[in-house]
């Protein structure tokens, strides 16, 4: 989708050199980005290109003997009859044993359930409206780490609302998108709380972690104290960029019309007001006291270390609640939010549910579809051995210049962040990149939920600025019905400096937590 450029306002200051600059390449970024296929084409391409190579290092025999085992692994050919053999009698399980398929599919089901409704919505109205407005930005921006684990829902939940919530205490709505859509897109896997996402990219990395050692397997639950402490320093620094800098440039001001009207704005699907109805609030504090009653449950059914819940050796960390969070995660939104719908009216009967579930799952009918291409590419990659080339050597090079570890780690932040304003698919890139850059990094003893963690620093940033995200899209059609003459240009000016302060303060805050030697999540250091 393109959405045309407008002219600017004729009271905005004109562009300093700097800015000129950044948004020419922002506009390169636009154009090259366009002329990119789908990306189901994408991996088809990329699967056509691994197969020339394949034949290319068989060719010449060209193996490696992996550190751990010994083992000597040799590229095999996959245009050979072998290959195509291959290709062809794994079609079916690949793409059904794509760890992210069952994953996205059950959590979405759940989450759809409390979307539709009007769970989730409830939930944030309840958190904004509740603090004084001095505190709306920052409640608006912790919000938008809060709303993650909605999936990509928290964009069309979050961001009108917050418009309305700025407007409501004399606030340009302008700014309230803003603060919305940066806090959900550029601070996308930093959450206090575990999201489908910290589901989905762990089964990616155990995939990876896998080709180095079989019985390896990383916890959505892996960064969670890393991913909690993220979600403030993200509320933080989107709160002060917008405070001390963007709310007082030029520019920031909804027309004249909007800010007289009522509502908000004419927002597609925006609420009209944040306070809660009565009966929406019995609603409310029923779905969350059962949803308490039904954690707290499960997670005391864990806590006996005879619970058949537990992990081997009655572990908390490999426990079955754990590596199959998303199911509780579904089950629990599911109850919540047919709860909720009960006492409101949203939802007439049981028999409503898998309308709902179906609904989740239609509307994520392009990712599944994007997953098989993704699953066939990644089994050829693994088949052909050239994930395993690729790591040793690479890994070998990274001892031979004796490059510090940290050094490396904040490298992958820089070059996730470029590679992101095109694939702006978190688990579509990490499918392409961990299975070459986990093992490397474990032949380096960086584990891989380090891996992981830095690389969900550098797939964030940059979501906010990047044209080629739909959200993106999506946030400019919600701050044109502020300002009607806002164009790309217009939301990347907003974004881009919240972006390159969050990239910096990130990054910054993991040098220390490594220097410190802080866990990142339960039973997982961080060196």
């Amino acid at each position: 989708m393109t959405v045309e450029r407008s002219e600017p306002a004729v009271d905005e200051p004109a562009l300093s050199p700097l800015m000129n600059r950044l948004f020419n390449a922002l506009a390169l970024v636009e154009r090259v980005g366009n002329r990119l296929p789908h990306p189901f084409w994408l991996f088809w391409i990329l699967s056509g290109t691994l197969a020339v190579a394949s034949a290319v290092l068989a060719a010449r025999s060209t193996s490696v003997t992996l550190p751990g085992s010994g083992e000597d692994v040799v590229v095999r050919n996959l245009l050979s009859p072998d290959g195509m053999a291959f290709a062809l009698g794994s079609a079916l399980d690949n793409f059904a044993g794509f760890p992210p398929l069952p994953v996205v599919v059950t959590v979405l089901m759940g989450v759809a359930v409390a979307e539709r409704s009007g769970l989730m919505a409830a939930i944030l109205r309840v958190t904004i409206v509740r603090l004084p407005a001095r505190w709306v930005t920052f409640a608006v921006a912790f919000a938008g780490t809060v709303s993650h684990v909605t999936f990509d829902a928290a964009f069309v939940i979050l961001i009108p609302m917050a418009a309305l919530a700025f407007k409501s205490v004399g606030r340009s709505p302008v700014v309230g998108v803003v603060t919305a859509y940066v806090s959900i897109s550029a601070g996308y896997n930093a959450s206090p709380l575990v999201t489908p996402s910290d589901a989905i990219i762990a089964s990616l990395t155990t995939s990876a972690a896998q080709v180095v050692d079989p019985s390896y397997v990383v916890s959505p639950l892996a960064s969670y104290y890393w991913n909690a402490a993220s979600s403030v320093l993200v509320a933080v620094v989107v709160t002060v960029m917008i405070e001390l800098v963007l709310s007082r440039r030029p520019g920031q001001e909804a027309d004249e019309e909007e800010l007289s009207a009522d509502g908000a704005g004419g927002a597609p699907g925006g609420p009209t007001t944040l306070a809660l109805s009565r009966t929406e609030s019995r609603g409310l504090w029923s779905a969350l006291g059962v949803g308490a009653l039904l954690v707290g449950g499960v997670v005391t059914a864990t806590l006996p270390g005879s619970s058949p819940l537990r992990g081997e050796s009655g572990t908390f960390t490999q426990s079955v609640l754990l590596l199959n969070v998303a199911v509780v995660v579904a089950v629990t939104f599911a109850i919540m939010g047919f709860v909720y719908g009960r006492v409101t009216g949203s939802i007439a009967s049981v028999g409503d549910l898998p309308g709902l579930m179906a609904e989740g799952v239609r509307l994520i009918a392009p990712i599944i579809v994007l997953f098989f291409s993704i699953s066939q590419f990644l089994a050829y990659f693994s088949w052909t051995g050239i994930g395993s080339v690729t790591a040793v050597n690479g890994a070998e090079l990274l001892e031979r210049t004796n490059t510090h570890p940290l050094m490396v780690l904040v490298a992958l932040v820089v070059v996730v962040s470029v590679i992101n304003l095109l694939v702006t698919s978190g688990s579509a890139m990490w499918s392409l990149i961990a299975p070459i850059v986990v093992p490397m990094l474990m032949y380096i003893d960086v584990s891989p939920e380090v891996a992981q963690t830095v690389y969900r620093i550098g797939d964030s940033c940059t979501n906010a600025v990047t044209p080629m995200s739909a959200y993106f899209v999506l946030a400019l059609g919600y701050m044109q019905q502020y300002r009607r003459n806002a164009g790309i240009g217009t939301l990347a000016s907003f974004t881009l400096p919240i972006a390159l302060v969050l990239l910096v303060a990130w990054v910054a805050l993991f040098a220390v937590w490594y220097a410190v030697g802080l866990p990142l999540g339960p039973g997982v250091p961080v060196r």
